[in-house]
């Protein structure tokens, strides 16, 4: 069969390199459409033998570059007489449905992985005004659509109008390389300038308003323990102000902001606590990462996080600093923390890259 990818901007394409090998080794050709203006699609799709088409989709639905697109990929859906076209991201999803409206009578099969709605229980009035009519109509020109996490897959089979709606959580993480990463944890923690008693607390995700970093470094503040610490990995526009809390606070010498890292599972195994605070979340992959690498897992409950955090068993889930600070405070007792991390890894292999993928296979050769 022939497959094209759509994302709207070449980064995305990351989270795919396993399926589509997969794909590529059963004999099928992929190709990959996208913008790749800012972020390059991965070298390793065109040394497997995928084409990649430029398209001027972009992450602003008001953006007239989109109208473009739409006109790119009805040429290269013609060109090349795709079986599957599967389409990702809310801007890239909208294009590429309505650029195949005609070719699904000739017996194009369009997919849509919804990597959480940008409408939800909660969601600001203007998420449900813009976005939730775009997906309502574009779904009528759906045969598969995929939904991340159970609040959308419930929503979808309510509200939209796709031929069949499948639950797939997520794109998977390779459970192993998270479990079994090995480090020299003294060495690593001098390599990043924390002591190495300290009681460390990491957060592994960009730095902006949804990730709520914030409340870790307010929880700090509360606790006044100079011991326990706080390691974020990422970076992003509210780094400045997050440094400056931290110093407003106090606890400057605590907090140690790292800046993107690829060395995250190392990053888990000298960690004692993963804190995933976000406000929203489709599904959150740095919250399993962390409970693959057996770590117990404090987070706020949304979406996301029902899928797999289970407050009291391997997860405290919080709704403000002082439960942030409480729930440190408590994992601050080796048995829990052991207790924790144990019933977490065991959620986390539900997610490893293979089970999804495998699905994936499953739903594609229906």
């Amino acid at each position: 069969m022939r497959f094209l990818y759509v994302t709207t901007i070449g980064l995305t394409m990351i989270f795919f390199k396993d399926l589509v090998k997969k794909l590529v080794d059963d004999g099928n050709t992929v190709d990959i459409a996208c913008n790749e203006s800012e972020y390059k699609v991965d070298e390793f799709y065109r040394e497997l033998g995928c084409n990649v088409y430029q398209i001027n989709c972009s992450r602003s639905p008001f953006s007239k570059g989109n109208l473009e697109a739409i006109k790119e990929l009805k040429k290269i859906i013609s060109d090349n007489k795709y079986d599957i076209v599967h389409c990702h991201t809310p801007v890239a999803g909208a294009c590429t449905r309505i650029a195949c409206k005609g070719f699904r009578k000739k017996g194009l099969r369009v997919f849509y992985t919804a990597h959480g709605f940008h409408f939800y229980k909660g969601a600001p009035l203007i998420n449900w005004l813009i976005y939730y009519p775009i997906e309502k109509y574009c779904s009528k020109f759906t045969d598969i659509l995929i939904t991340i996490n159970h609040e959308d897959e419930s929503l979808a089979k309510k509200r939209m109008k796709a031929k069949r709606v499948e639950y797939v959580p997520g794109v998977g993480i390779d459970v192993d390389k998270f479990a079994n990463a090995v480090v020299d944890r003294a060495e690593k923690r001098q390599e990043l300038g924390i002591p190495e008693d300290a009681f460390l607390i990491l957060s592994v995700g960009e730095l902006n308003k949804n990730k709520n970093h914030q409340i870790v470094i307010r929880a700090l503040a509360e606790l006044n323990d100079k011991n326990v610490h706080y390691m974020i990995a990422g970076e992003g526009p509210l780094s400045d102000y997050l440094k400056n809390l931290s110093y407003e606070l106090g606890v400057e010498s605590q907090v140690h902001i790292l800046g993107y890292r690829e060395d995250t599972e190392q990053l888990y195994k000298i960690a004692d606590i993963n804190a995933f605070p976000s406000i929203r979340e489709g599904l959150g992959l740095a919250a399993i990462e962390g409970m693959a690498a057996g770590l117990p897992l404090i987070c706020l409950d949304n979406r996301g996080t029902k899928n797999y955090a289970k407050n009291n068993v391997n997860a405290f889930i919080i709704t403000n600093l002082y439960d942030c600070a409480d729930a440190i405070d408590k994992l601050k007792s080796y048995s829990t923390r052991k207790s924790f991390g144990e019933s977490g890894m065991i959620t986390a292999k539900n997610f490893d890259v293979d089970i999804i993928n495998k699905k994936m296979l499953e739903i594609y050769y229906r």
